[in-house]
């Protein structure tokens, strides 16, 4: 059984949602504050957490900011606050996905369920890893490596560039993008994948300013190059 972590102050909420997964098939632990929940994350074995933003001790950025620090784990932000900017800079941080309040529990569900779904792989493919000169995209472990060393991505953010690296000369615009990594649309005027894009090039890229591997097409998407300069 998968377990999730919801860290969220509003106790009505918080159990409303755990009795919710729960019936789902999930076992949930709650915790309603941003120390409480890093120290659970420390001592327990979580497979996603649900992270509120308004928090009595800290705010959930910095909480996803600490967690990143030494986990990969699949993050969904829950806000009141329909801000862009708090989308923008959860995304930045590392978080895997974002819901607004209010919404309809049946929202986080679909939500939790992608970003785990994202994490497995079919075990046919658990041995093809890509190379791509320096870099290594290892599809059984997840992991991405430069000259062999780690170079950390969240689930979604692995997921774009595994997505980018298998259509390696296409250009992919953001809707294919996505529906590619989420197998659903994405709305016309999200920018949330552009975020990622520059997450993974931080990560992947010499300059992610001007980078070589992941080149963005004016008006059309984004392409990975098969070689660069360096291979």
């Amino acid at each position: 059984m998968e377990r999730i972590l919801i860290i969220d102050d509003d106790a009505r909420l918080s159990s409303m949602l755990s009795e919710y997964l729960s019936a789902a098939g999930f076992d949930v632990d709650r915790r309603q504050s941003g120390m409480d929940g890093l120290n659970a994350l420390e001592r327990e074995a979580y497979d996603a957490v649900v992270l509120d933003i308004m928090l009595p001790d800290f705010d959930g950025f910095e909480v996803c900011r600490r967690l990143r620090m030494r986990s990969n784990i699949p993050v969904v932000m829950l806000t009141a606050r329909g801000d862009d900017t708090d989308r923008i800079v959860g995304l930045e941080i590392g978080a895997d996905d974002y819901l607004p309040k209010p919404f309809n529990p049946r929202e986080l569900l679909a939500q939790i369920r992608a970003v785990l779904r994202r994490r497995s792989v079919p075990a046919e493919r658990e041995d093809q890893a890509l190379r791509f000169g320096r870099l290594a995209i290892d599809r059984g472990s997840r992991s991405v490596r430069i000259d062999g060393e780690d170079r950390p991505l969240t689930s979604h953010q692995f997921d774009i560039l595994l997505a980018l690296a298998d259509n390696a000369g296409r250009v992919l615009n953001r809707e294919r993008l996505m529906d590619l990594v989420k197998g659903e649309e994405l709305d016309a005027f999200d920018r949330s994948v552009d975020v990622h894009i520059s997450r993974i090039r931080a990560a992947i890229e010499d300059d992610a300013k001007h980078p070589r591997r992941i080149l963005t097409v004016r008006g059309a998407g984004y392409v990975f190059a098969k070689r660069q300069d360096a291979d």
